[in-house]
C-alpha cells in the first residue's frame, strides 16, 4: 500500500490531486480487474478506451482515477487525477508503486526485429554461467534464477513488469535481461525503468500493421535509446543501415559490434556448419555451439554488452562457447535416413532469407531444400507476398500452409502470400493449409539429406485458431514424422 503522492512522483502535467495522503491498494488498467482501494487508468488502447469504465471502475472500488478527460458526472469521494497520456503516467506509477526496482539491479533491453530472443537468451544463460543471479524477459519465458514464469507478451505491462522486476529485487538478483518491443515503447510499458544498458540487433519489415510506415517502427525502436541515461551503455549493430540512427540523439555510452564494419567488437566467421560456428571474436578464435551468421552477430552482441558490464573476457567466451541460445531458433534434428529438420521462429522476410542464406552455405551439395512456412493472421498483410518470394527464392520446394490464423481465413492468408509469387517461381511452391498435414507432405517429399525448414512457430506450442488456442508443436511433429521414416 502506497500514498497517491508518492505514487504519483515524476508524473508530469499533473492536476486535480487533492488528497495526496490517499491510501493505494493496487494500480489497475482492466475495469474486470479493479479491487477497493486501488488507483485506476484510464488508458486509450488499440480497441478499448478505458474512460468508458470508470463509473465500472468507481463502483467496484477505485478510490482514485487517473484520466485524459476529467468525467462530467463526478463521484465526490473519487479522486480525479488528469494528465496529457495515462498511458505514460501509468509506467511512472508503477515504478514508484513497486519501488523503482529497476534501480536496484542492474537492466539490459534487447531490441530490433529479429536476434532479441536470442541475445536475451544468451544474456541470462552466460550470466548464470558466471556466477551471477539473473532474471529474464523475453518472448518464449520469463525467468527469475531457477523458476520459470510463462511469457504472454514479448514485453508485459507496466504493472506486471515492475512486479516482476521487484521479485527479482526480492530473490537477490544482479542482472535483468528484457526484450524490448516497438509496441511496448509506444505502449509506454518501459516508461519509468532504468536501464544500464541497450542493445540494437537489427531493423527489417515487421509490425507495420501496428505501427503504419517503417519510419514510425524506427523511431519506436530509436525512442528507446533516447530514452537511456548518460549512466547507460548503447550497443549496436553497425552492420546495419539503421544502427546508427539509434545512436544520434542517445546520452548513453555509445559502442558498435560488427562481422563487415570496423566496431568496437569486432568477429570473424571462420567456420559455419551445422555442428556449430568457428569465430575469431576479439582476436581469440572460438567454437560455439550455434549455427549461421545473425547467429555470429546474436553472439557478438551478447560478449560486447559483457564486457560493457565489466566481465572477464576469457570467463565470457569461455561460458558462451557451451550455451545453446533460445528454443525454437534453429532447432535441428536428423532422422535415421539422415534427413535434417530445422524448426526456427523465422516470420519476418528478413528472419526467414537469413536462416535459409544459413542453410545454403552449410549444406554440402545438391540436397533439396523444403520449407513449411505461412503468415500470422491480424497482423501486417504486406509482408506475406514477401514471405512467399523470399521462401521460393531460396527453396526447391515451398509448402505454403497456416501459422496462427487468429480471426482470419487461412486460404485468404495463403492467397495473399501466393500474389507474391512469380511465375516461374509457381512449379516449386503449393498450399497445404492444414500445417500438421504440411509438415507430413514435406517428409514424405524429403529424401535422404535433403532439408526440412518449418519457419514461423519455432518455440509456440500452441495454433491459433478463432480466438481458441489450440496445442500444436512443430517440433513434436516433424518428431513423430521423422520416425515413422526410419
Amino acid at each position: 500500500m502506497k500514498l497517491l503522492k508518492e505514487i504519483c512522483a515524476g508524473i508530469t502535467d499533473l492536476t486535480g490531486l487533492n488528497k495526496p495522503d490517499q491510501e493505494i491498494t493496487a494500480l489497475v488498467f482492466d475495469s474486470r480487474k479493479v479491487i477497493p482501494g486501488c488507483l485506476f487508468f484510464a488508458v486509450r488502447g488499440t480497441l478499448v478506451d478505458g474512460h468508458r469504465f470508470i463509473e465500472q471502475a468507481i463502483a467496484s472500488g477505485a478510490v482514485a482515477v487517473v484520466c485524459e478527460e476529467i468525467p462530467q458526472n463526478q463521484n465526490p469521494d473519487t479522486v480525479f487525477i488528469q494528465v496529457k497520456e495515462a498511458s505514460e503516467a501509468l509506467g511512472f506509477a508503477a515504478a514508484n508503486f513497486y519501488d523503482q526496482p529497476s534501480q536496484k539491479l542492474k537492466l539490459v533491453g534487447v531490441t530490433g526485429t529479429n536476434g532479441k530472443t536470442t541475445i536475451a537468451t544468451l544474456l541470462f544463460q552466460l550470466f548464470r554461467e558466471l556466477g551471477y543471479k539473473c532474471g529474464m524477459l523475453s518472448t518464449v519465458e520469463n525467468r527469475i534464477n531457477d523458476a520459470v514464469i510463462p511469457a504472454t507478451h514479448t514485453t508485459p505491462d507496466p504493472v506486471a513488469l515492475n512486479e516482476l522486476l521487484l521479485e527479482m529485487v526480492q530473490h537477490g538478483c544482479d542482472y535483468a535481461f528484457m526484450e524490448v518491443s516497438s509496441h511496448s515503447v509506444v505502449q509506454h510499458r518501459i516508461t519509468g525503468l532504468h536501464f544500464a544498458g541497450g542493445i540494437f540487433s537489427n531493423l527489417t519489415h515487421d509490425h507495420l500493421d501496428f505501427h503504419k510506415t517503417f519510419d514510425n517502427y524506427l523511431k519506436a525502436k530509436k525512442r528507446f535509446f533516447d530514452s537511456l541515461p548518460n549512466t547507460a551503455f548503447a550497443l549496436i549493430n553497425l552492420d546495419d543501415r539503421n544502427g546508427k540512427v539509434m545512436l544520434q540523439n542517445t546520452k548513453a555510452n555509445k559502442k558498435t559490434y560488427a562481422l563487415k564494419s570496423m566496431a568496437d567488437f569486432k568477429a570473424k566467421i571462420l567456420e559455419n556448419q551445422f555442428g556449430g560456428l568457428l569465430l575469431n571474436i576479439d582476436g581469440q578464435e572460438v567454437w560455439f555451439k550455434m549455427v549461421g551468421s545473425f547467429n555470429a552477430y546474436n553472439l557478438l552482441a551478447v560478449y560486447g554488452a559483457a564486457m560493457l558490464l565489466d566481465q572477464d573476457k576469457e570467463k565470457v567466451l569461455t561460458a558462451l562457447s557451451r550455451l545453446a541460445g533460445a528454443e525454437g531458433r534453429f532447432d535441428y534434428f536428423i532422422s535415421a535416413n539422415k534427413v535434417i529438420g530445422i524448426v526456427d521462429y523465422a516470420h519476418t522476410p528478413d528472419a526467414v532469407q537469413n536462416v535459409l542464406s544459413t542453410i545454403k552455405d552449410i549444406r554440402k551439395g545438391n540436397e533439396q531444400v523444403i520449407t513449411v512456412i505461412g503468415c500470422g493472421g491480424d497482423r501486417d498483410k504486406t509482408k506475406r507476398p514477401v514471405m512467399a518470394t523470399v521462401a521460393c527464392e531460396w527453396s526447391d520446394k515451398v509448402i505454403l500452409t497456416s501459422d496462427n490464423p487468429r480471426s482470419e481465413d487461412p486460404d485468404q492468408i495463403i492467397r495473399d502470400m501466393q500474389s507474391g509469387i512469380t511465375p516461374d517461381q509457381q512449379r516449386k511452391a503449393f498450399a497445404i493449409a492444414d500445417r500438421k498435414e504440411a509438415i507430413k507432405a514435406a517428409c514424405h517429399l524429403a529424401q535422404p539429406d535433403d532439408i526440412i525448414l518449418l519457419a514461423g512457430k519455432g518455440h509456440e506450442k500452441y495454433q491459433e485458431i478463432k480466438g481458441v488456442k489450440y496445442p500444436f508443436d512443430d517440433k513434436q511433429i516433424l518428431a513423430e514424422q521423422f520416425k515413422l521414416m526410419s
